[in-house]
């Protein structure tokens, strides 16, 4: 019997994911890189998503499964960090898909830079069906990464994360008032104890859908991030300017549009060219979205 401890402790917290959940799964046990425990928390499901995954605890020894009954996101990450003993810590969401290679190029960067104690990598933002939305390339560089942190601005992506778990520790995880922004939080308290980094390679699809975290406590996720930015300038005692880029989310979401125009998806551009116009209506670039994907012809090329 094989008694040694593994290198990397996957944790993830599942809460009704079921449409996603096998996909998301699958991704982590197909990594290159196998020397893992993989920490699963059922945060009390009343989908399917419970019996999706005792199928998969049958049958993978590496699964660990929890289920109780819901107490949100915080406190079960909190709760799974508790069990893990792997030198790092690997964030996954039930809804993402992560890249063979994920595991294997974070581990080895991680080993090779000592100063460094979490590392995310780019992405490829997707949608509820698979289809390529925008691609994220957030800067690699530690000063850059805490810059825009100290300002409200989250360039590390949770579920891409590797963290080193004496580290995360030592900072107390994840901090359990915040039910949004606990990353953020996270993210500013391990930069006070080393360097933060971005692989440049795409190593996750993170997917974006109207029941995702993000989408349904956008308001809230901008409370909590400026109380993590504040409590974070009060450690280090300086005097922060809290600058979101208020129009990033509109942003993105016009250039989700016009991907999904230019791919001959024009049901799907229409859509995000009205949730463009309901978040900013003064704004012409949602009317030109609309305009095209209702009007135009499709791109030549597209069916």
């Amino acid at each position: 019997m094989n008694n040694s401890l593994p290198t990397v402790s996957i944790l993830m917290s599942v809460y009704n994911n079921d449409r996603f959940l096998s996909a998301a799964i699958d991704s982590m046990l197909c990594q290159t890189f196998t020397d893992f425990e993989f920490l699963i928390l059922d945060d009390g499901s009343t989908d399917r998503s419970a019996e999706i995954l005792r199928s998969y605890a049958a049958q993978d020894a590496r699964i660990r499964l929890t289920r109780r009954e819901n107490r949100g996101l915080t406190r079960s990450l909190n709760e799974l960090l508790a069990q893990a003993q792997g030198e790092f810590i690997a964030r996954m969401d039930a809804d993402d898909i992560a890249l063979p290679n994920r595991l294997a190029r974070q581990v080895e960067f991680l080993q090779n830079l000592p100063q460094i104690v979490c590392v995310g990598t780019a992405q490829d933002w997707i949608d509820e069906d698979g289809d390529k939305l925008h691609h994220w390339q957030p800067t690699g560089d530690n000063a850059e990464l805490q810059a825009l942190m100290l300002s409200g601005q989250n360039h590390l992506c949770h579920p891409s994360a590797l963290i080193r778990r004496e580290a995360m520790l030592k900072v107390g995880g994840y901090d359990e008032s915040l039910r949004s922004a606990q990353d953020l939080d996270l993210w500013l308290k391990l930069g006070e104890l080393g360097e933060l980094s971005n692989l440049p390679e795409v190593l996750l699809r993170y997917r974006v859908h109207r029941d995702s975290v993000s989408e349904r406590q956008a308001t809230q996720q901008k409370q909590n991030a400026l109380l993590a930015c504040e409590r974070a300038w009060q450690r280090r005692g300086i005097h922060g300017h809290y600058a979101p880029s208020r129009a990033w989310r509109h942003q993105f979401i016009v250039q989700c549009g016009w991907q999904l125009w230019m791919s001959g998806r024009r049901d799907k551009a229409i859509r995000y060219g009205l949730r463009a116009i309901k978040a900013l209506p003064l704004n012409l670039e949602g009317w030109r979205l609309l305009t095209c994907a209702s009007l135009k012809p499709l791109p030549e090329g597209q069916p």
